[in-house]
């Protein structure tokens, strides 16, 4: 009995151990399950992670950097999403965005914008992307970035081989045969956007990796080459022509399944939300995932892009390690679950003994007096 009583306690111990482990595990196991639920659903898992950390303090600081940096359409996309989830934001603050837009809007400033954009090429609002993309439409953008790579090539300075394959890529699709490929008007759109954010170095370094990949097995290295000592700003149809000869366009599907999530992206949220995607996007995956994220959250993607980061369209936390916590959870719970049971189980079992004992003594004590009573009738 007394070992019985010690196994008891031992069992009662632990359950409670067990159960103040079960406590303390349970809701970061059940935020862990949650987030390796909804992983492949950016919105879902932007609106989770918002929801814990985004207020009125927050907001309001990345609206005051965002106006310190001169950036009204990431000022105006905080103010967006900070009215969409409810936050309170100072009024005089909301007054100086409108303002900041509206200076940005003004006509100098888009007729310096879209002349940067059709010149350079290096777009960063959709003023500057309307100039990028006439530009590229006309082929005269990938023209000029083709034949610049490619004289440098011919004088052996250092070539972006990414802005030279894109370009010739972009002088293919320009040319006509994306349109019987149904590739449309959002990857050709993409193609100068990745473009852009290659030059402008926001094109992250895995993102350029997988390009690059996917460029080699478009385009003839060979062919590619030889048309490079051809190319000529003042004479673009031969230049088109032989540039069109090195690119295997049926085989880029991969690469225009991409252009054309950067460039829904651009027609969601904008031109800047396509390059802050593809700046914090490792794979052509993580580039659908952002579009997902536009499609659903529209203006407000660049401000949820640039407040979570790569935690706006993938886990932060390995999933490996969150499905740990998911483990220990179960086991600690498991561990309670069989401690009580058997807590449980010992104390009823000590009870019926103890009931067995006493209804023993009872029917001892029963005889006893019986005896007693007959010996003295």
């Amino acid at each position: 009995m007394r070992a019985a009583l010690i196994r008891m306690r031992l069992l009662m111990i632990a359950a409670g151990i067990f159960g103040i482990g079960a406590l303390a595990l349970l809701p970061p196991a059940i935020e862990a399950g949650w987030l390796l639920l909804v992983q492949d659903e950016p919105a879902e898992l932007a609106d989770r992670k918002l929801a814990r950390s985004f207020d009125s303090a927050a907001a309001t600081r990345e609206i005051e950097a965002a106006l310190a940096a001169d950036d009204a359409d990431l000022a105006r996309s905080f103010v967006e999403l900070a009215r969409d989830r409810k936050v309170a934001l100072a009024p005089d603050l909301v007054a100086r965005v409108d303002a900041a837009v509206e200076q940005a809007a003004s006509t100098l400033k888009t007729a310096e914008n879209f002349t940067r954009g059709l010149i350079v090429g290096e777009p960063d609002d959709l003023v500057s992307l309307a100039g990028t993309a006439l530009g590229d439409l006309f082929v005269f953008g990938d023209i000029r970035d083709a034949v610049r790579e490619g004289s440098r090539y011919a004088q052996g300075k250092e070539v972006d081989h990414l802005i030279l394959g894109l370009s010739a890529v972009g002088i293919a699709v320009t040319a006509g045969t994306y349109a019987s490929l149904g590739t449309g008007a959002p990857a050709r759109v993409g193609l100068s956007l990745v473009k852009a954010a290659r030059k402008t170095g926001r094109l992250s370094a895995r993102m350029a990796e997988s390009v690059g990949r996917t460029l080699r097995s478009v385009i003839d290295g060979p062919a590619l080459r030889k048309a490079v000592d051809g190319m000529s700003v003042t004479n673009p149809a031969m230049t088109a022509r032989a540039v069109r000869e090195a690119v295997k366009i049926e085989k880029a599907d991969d690469l225009f399944r991409m252009t054309r999530n950067v460039g829904e992206v651009q027609a969601k949220a904008g031109a800047r939300a396509a390059l802050d995607g593809l700046k914090i996007s490792d794979s052509p995956r993580e580039m659908a995932r952002v579009a997902k994220l536009a499609e659903k959250e529209g203006g407000k993607t660049r401000a949820i892009l640039k407040f979570l980061g790569r935690g706006a369209i993938a886990l932060t936390v390995a999933a490996f390690d969150l499905s740990l916590w998911v483990l220990w959870a179960a086991l600690t719970l498991f561990g309670f679950v069989s401690a009580a049971k058997g807590a449980v189980e010992r104390a009823t079992w000590r009870g019926l003994q103890r009931r067995k004992v006493r209804r023993a003594k009872r029917e001892v004590e029963r005889q006893r007096r019986l005896a007693t009573a007959a010996a003295q009738g």
